[in-house]
Parts: C-alpha cells; structure tokens; sequence
C-alpha cells in the first residue's frame, strides 16, 4: 500500500475536509481514500473499514434489544497473601 504526503494544505480546506469526514463518521484520512478512489473511478472499491461492512451486511435485519441483566456490588479482589 502507497503512502502520500499533501504540504501546505489551506487551513479551509483542512476544516471542510474534517467536517466532511465527521458527517460521513469517518475518519480525514478515509474520507481522502473515499475522494481519490471516486476521483480516479474506483468509487465501487470496498470499503475497508471491518465495521462499517458488518453494519452494512445485517442492516436491512433490523436490530436486537438485549434485556441488560442488573448490576450488583463488584466482588472483593483476591487476596495473594
């Protein structure tokens, strides 16, 4: 995998491209993937990132409500005496 250093970047664009990314829930550095990839016509690539696709994939399943069982006192730590 390629590395790329981008020098002197405009301060507004570094906003814009952090607040694009936060609107996406994506990290700058995969929001700049996601722009090169639809720049250079890979925008079918898959997305790379594990938790997205698992959400992806049992999305249209819907979710689960787990019953959280109740919280108790925390056990006394063992002793190593």
């Amino acid at each position: 995998m390629a590395s790329i250093t981008i020098r002197n970047l405009d301060d507004d664009v570094k906003t814009g491209l952090r607040k694009r990314a936060a609107g996406n829930g994506r990290s700058m550095e995969e929001e700049v993937k996601v722009i090169l990839r639809q720049a250079v016509g890979l925008e079918d690539m898959p997305n790379r990132d594990l938790g997205t696709a698992i959400h992806k994939r049992f999305k249209p399943f819907g979710g689960v409500e787990l019953e959280l069982p109740p919280r108790g006192p925390m056990r006394e730590p063992p002793g190593f005496d």
